[in-house]
């Protein structure tokens, strides 16, 4: 996975759970993240939608495949995208240069578990191939449904902070490994 995760092969085998496929984005796709990006209310607590016809310019015909970028597919159909990539250099001092899980969801995908379900999975092959490396998560403390997702997740308060005129929240999962 190149200098974000070490020696990890990228990009995986396609993961699958019970009514999702997490795998690296298709040319399918880029009505998809195009109307993801696009979308106001997936945007309400980041700063704010991109211009469509900007999008519409800029995306190229496949979607980028960078390591630890999942496309959410629900059969057949892109619904939203996983990230995990270290984290940016804006954190926290807590977060410094670990891996932060990122998501974002069609507002027509809210609702019914999906995110929490395709998250659980990114988690798990994480911690398959780096066991122990914790992951963060930051929030806006205003966005109800991700503290929500991030309490299913198991992720802990690390700390609250002011940032983008807003009051945001770290948290952190750190992996439980056997002692064997």
């Amino acid at each position: 996975m190149t200098e974000l995760f070490g020696p990890v092969a990228w990009p995986p085998a396609p993961i699958r759970t019970e009514r999702l496929v997490l795998r690296v984005p298709e040319a399918r796709d880029r009505a998809s993240f195009v109307e993801l990006l696009a979308s106001s209310e997936v945007h309400t607590y980041l700063g704010g939608p991109r211009p469509r016809d900007e999008l519409e310019l800029e995306l190229p015909e496949v979607p980028e495949r960078w390591p630890g970028s999942f496309v959410v597919d629900l059969d057949g159909v892109m619904i939203g995208q996983i990230q995990l990539r270290r984290a940016s250099e804006y954190h926290r001092p807590a977060a410094a240069r670990k891996a932060e899980l990122g998501y974002l969801f069609l507002p027509r995908a809210w609702g019914f578990g999906y995110a929490a379900e395709s998250c659980a999975a990114a988690l798990d092959w994480f911690h398959g191939v780096l066991p122990g490396e914790p992951v963060v998560l930051a929030t806006q403390t205003a966005n109800v449904g991700s503290m929500r997702l991030a309490a299913k997740l198991g992720f802990t308060e690390v700390e609250r902070f002011r940032a983008w005129d807003a009051d945001q929240w770290l948290g952190m999962r750190v992996p439980v490994t056997s002692s064997n």
